[in-house]
């Protein structure tokens, strides 16, 4: 089986096992962080269930991002992980996962639920098996340690890199990842990997992030997409974050909560050039 090796240990994250669990550890305790590390409950909560996280570095992004996975670990472990991130490299197919291979970190290797993939993919008009979309592409492999460190090797992952970020890729995907769910009898948890406003003031970053959220609160997809249209916002998870959109609505969600938003800003206290960052759940 082929493997995929991680492209950012090193930069992003740690590259030693020791270092990269201190690390995570840091930013579940930082002042933006929950405060404490997660812990596992031993029952499955199934509205424990869509996220939205960042995916800068860790030393950056890690104490808003641990939002996400200290909820995670209050829902129990489902088995498998959706993980849909942006194409950023331009590589690859337009919709792309990962059938036969494992995802090393430096905490060990994840193994992709290949059925519920193939399944997925069986329902779907524009997902592929392509691993030349993953090779350097960060924004899924940075969610992997989190969940390592929480679960161990007790799950699996379905990898999703999307570069044709469009309202009808990401209901075609909700649809097809229901369908697999239902047929297989399958659980999941789904998380969609994105930054938000890149690079501009953080009072600016700030303002155009909470009217760009409001639509997600909202469930309101095509009004996202019209506001990241018209008014040329940086995110650049928007086919991920549609998806959790989409997914909320046909599960029968109310809602997108912020659990946290900061921007590196509030992390380095360089303001004047900062990127967004949201950890965000469905109700």
């Amino acid at each position: 089986m082929r493997k995929r090796y991680p492209a950012v240990a090193g930069t992003f994250y740690e590259a030693s096992k020791d270092k990269l669990i201190s690390r995570i550890e840091w930013a579940f305790k930082h002042p933006f962080g929950p405060g404490d590390l997660p812990k596992i409950s031993s029952s499955r909560d199934p509205k424990v269930k869509l996220f939205i996280s960042p995916h800068a570095g860790y030393i950056y992004s890690g104490p808003v991002a641990s939002h996400v996975y200290y909820k995670i670990a209050s829902g129990g472990n489902p088995g498998v992980f959706i993980i849909a991130g942006p194409n950023h490299t331009g590589m690859g197919s337009l919709v792309a996962t990962t059938l036969d291979v494992v995802w090393e970190t430096p905490l060990g290797s994840v193994e992709v639920d290949r059925e519920f993939a193939r399944e997925i993919m069986r329902n779907s008009s524009y997902l592929d098996d392509d691993l030349t979309a993953h090779y350097s592409e960060h924004s899924v492999e940075v969610q992997i340690p989190f969940l390592q460190y929480i679960f161990g090797r007790d799950f699996k992952i379905i990898p999703i890199v999307i570069m044709l970020q469009r309202p009808e890729v990401a209901k075609d995907l909700a649809k097809a990842i229901i369908e697999a769910s239902n047929r297989l009898g399958r659980d999941f948890v789904y998380i969609a990997s994105s930054d938000w406003t890149h690079y501009e003031p953080h009072e600016i970053a700030y303002r155009k992030d909470m009217e760009a959220l409001k639509y997600v609160e909202n469930l309101d997809l095509e009004n996202f997409y019209k506001y990241i249209e018209s008014t040329g916002h940086t995110a650049c998870g928007i086919g991920p974050i549609m998806l959790f959109i989409e997914l909320a609505k046909r599960l029968g969600f109310s809602k997108g909560q912020i659990l946290k938003y900061a921007t590196s800003g509030d992390v380095t206290g360089e303001k004047d050039w900062v990127v967004g960052y949201a950890a965000v759940t469905a109700v």
